[in-house]
């Protein structure tokens, strides 16, 4: 064997450890806005598709009445 096929390769536990390492994890204040900010568009998202079915409802509902 030569010496570059000696050389041992790291397994994959250590491999893992190095990418978890490199993680750069948010800080409270910031993961605590981003919260807030996905409530207040999911709420705004629900009340958009609720007035959609509204409209919609309505909308079907005078046609079938012609």
């Amino acid at each position: 064997m030569s010496e570059a096929e000696k050389v041992k390769k790291p397994g994959k536990l250590s491999r893992v450890k190095a990418e978890f390492n490199k993680i750069i994890w948010p800080d409270k204040k910031t993961v605590g806005r981003e919260a807030v900010a996905v409530a207040v568009i999911s709420v705004l998202l629900g009340l958009l598709i609720a007035l959609l079915d509204i409209v919609l409802r309505y909308g079907v509902d005078f046609l079938i009445s012609l």
